[in-house]
C-alpha cells in the first residue's frame, strides 16, 4: 500500500508541474508579445533581476542544436521512453528516484508537446545574475533541472 501511495504522490506532482507547465505557456502565448524588450519585472535584490518574457527555444538546453529540431525531437521521445521503460521495469530502482524521475519525465513531455503544438519550445523565466543573463527558460525546465540534479546529488551522497 505505501508503495502504491508513493507512486500515487510522484505522479500526481509530475501531471501538475506538466499542466502548469502547459497554462504557464498558453498564458505567455496569450498575453505577452513576443521578444525581450516586452518584458515584466517580478523583482530586483541584490543585484538577482528576474522577469517574464515571451521567448521561443527551437533547440535544448542554451539552444543548442536549434538547427535539427527533428532530430532533436525523436531524440527527446526516445529518451524519454527510456526513462519510462526504466522507472517501470528496473527492479534496482531506489525509491527515492522514483520522484525526480517523473520530474524529468513530465519537464520532457511538456517540451516535446510544445514542438507538436508550435514548433518550438514556448520560454518566459528570464533571471540575470550579477550581471550574467542567464538563457530564458520555464516551468518544464525547472523540473527537468531539479530531477536531474536530485538524481546527481542523491547518486553522489549516497556513495560518500
Amino acid at each position: 500500500m505505501a508503495r502504491l501511495c508513493m507512486w500515487s504522490w510522484a505522479i500526481m506532482i509530475g501531471v501538475g508541474l506538466f499542466f502548469l507547465d502547459l497554462i504557464t505557456k498558453q498564458l505567455v502565448i496569450q498575453y505577452m508579445p513576443f521578444g525581450m524588450g516586452h518584458e515584466v519585472v517580478l523583482f530586483h535584490i541584490l543585484g538577482i533581476d528576474c522577469s517574464l518574457t515571451h521567448a521561443i527555444n527551437t533547440g535544448a538546453a542554451w539552444g543548442s542544436f536549434g538547427s535539427m529540431p527533428h532530430l532533436l525531437v525523436g531524440v527527446r521521445i526516445v529518451l524519454v521512453a527510456a526513462l519510462i521503460g526504466y522507472l517501470c521495469f528496473s527492479r534496482s530502482l531506489p525509491v527515492s528516484f522514483r520522484l525526480p524521475f517523473i520530474l524529468i519525465i513530465s519537464g520532457a513531455l511538456a517540451n516535446i508537446l510544445d514542438f507538436f503544438l508550435y514548433g518550438h519550445v514556448v520560454d518566459m523565466i528570464h533571471f540575470v545574475f550579477w550581471g550574467y543573463d542567464y538563457p530564458v527558460f520555464n516551468v518544464a525546465d525547472s523540473a527537468i533541472c531539479i530531477g536531474t540534479f536530485s538524481i546527481l546529488w542523491m547518486t553522489v551522497w549516497k556513495k560518500s
